[in-house]
């Protein structure tokens, strides 16, 4: 297939920002469009939407490389309106977003696959995004742009999370998900799914019957029971959890939550602590710790599938315009969302 472009921008505009340059670094500039290379595709983006990982870009804080004057933020969806040489999976006017880690398409991590979108390579806060078609994933017809931007990270995570250990959580079986965030709402959602048992944690009163509408069987506020392991016991008649997704860094009372022989994802601490463990606990519940990175394109779209079958649909907490994208990230960071960021673009 030669090169086909359906539009062609004169100029785009596009946030960049150097790590460690925080919000007041996001500078908004406007330049002429590359046309896709052999293999890569322009794709219009319609949204994106913030992560954790966002905020650690930009307090320098992100354990992966990040190329300085970055275009950030991984997560986003648009249209093709133009493909280079020989592309074969997309085609001109398909829906798509893309893999965080655009060379990671199946198998194990490795590190040839650690590029990653909006670190090393340019992300998704710009109006027109070059990328390589073996990042691009179909966007399940239900979604809308804004819903489907927030998959590539959050979403596949808690998709990992559940399902990339070998084993998978199983009908019947329980799980831990700890607070709020993005990778835990979407964790209660997928558990369910799944037929599991669901205990989440939260601190905010506020946010109880909505994780329970969600679909948490039962919340537990570390506010009040700051011993939150002690409280899963008894919840599991003293069996414990089957799985725990630790989102929080809170490893030690994780294990003390988890069954034996039981696993626990740790997905990482949002809030930047990450207290010492003993480790006499992890023998003495037998249990797997498994620290994640996102995850492959495969798993992407076996998690489109089941997205697709169930009609599931993302939670979103605000949508800003895509000039009030520093108001965005400082409202991401300040406000504890429930529910996905979005910056709409078009």
């Amino acid at each position: 297939m030669t090169a086909v472009m359906a539009i062609r921008p004169s100029m785009v505009r596009s946030y960049h920002v150097t790590a460690g340059g925080g919000t007041d670094g996001l500078a908004l500039r406007t330049h002429k469009p590359r046309t896709p290379r052999q293999g890569e595709v322009a794709v219009a983006v319609h949204a994106t939407s913030l992560s954790f990982r966002e905020l650690l870009v930009l307090r320098g804080q992100y354990v992966l490389p990040v190329k300085p004057d970055v275009i950030p933020v991984s997560d986003g969806a648009g249209e093709v309106v133009a493909v280079g040489p020989d592309v074969r999976r997309v085609r001109p006017g398909d829906r798509v977003t893309a893999a965080l880690f655009p060379r990671w398409l199946d198998g194990p991590l490795e590190p040839a696959y650690l590029p990653q979108l909006g670190g090393s390579l340019d992300g998704m806060l710009t109006e027109l995004a070059i990328l390589p078609e073996d990042a691009l994933v179909h966007i399940p017809d239900h979604l809308s742009y804004a819903e489907a931007a927030t998959l590539p990270c959050a979403a596949v995570t808690a998709w990992n999370a559940l399902t990339g250990d070998g084993r998978g959580i199983q009908r019947g079986q329980s799980m831990l998900v700890t607070g709020s965030g993005g990778v835990s709402l979407f964790a209660v959602q997928f558990a369910k799914l799944l037929g599991a048992t669901v205990i989440a944690t939260t601190s905010r009163a506020d946010k109880e019957q909505r994780l329970r509408d969600l679909g948490a069987d039962e919340v537990i506020n570390y506010r009040d029971i700051p011993d939150w392991h002690t409280a899963t016991r008894e919840l599991t008649a003293g069996r414990g959890v089957d799985r725990v997704v630790d989102t929080a860094g809170t490893l030690e009372q994780s294990l003390r939550s988890v069954a034996v022989d039981g696993h626990i994802a740790f997905v990482g601490s949002v809030s930047g602590n990450w207290p010492p463990v003993d480790p006499r606990l992890l023998f003495g519940v037998a249990a797997t710790v498994r620290a994640l990175a996102v995850g492959s394109r495969a798993q992407f779209v076996s998690m489109n599938d089941v997205i697709t079958a169930h009609r599931l649909r993302p939670v979103l907490d605000r949508v800003f315009s895509f000039e009030e994208a520093v108001a965005a990230y400082r409202y991401y960071e300040s406000a504890s969302p429930f529910g996905k960021v979005i910056i709409k673009i078009r």
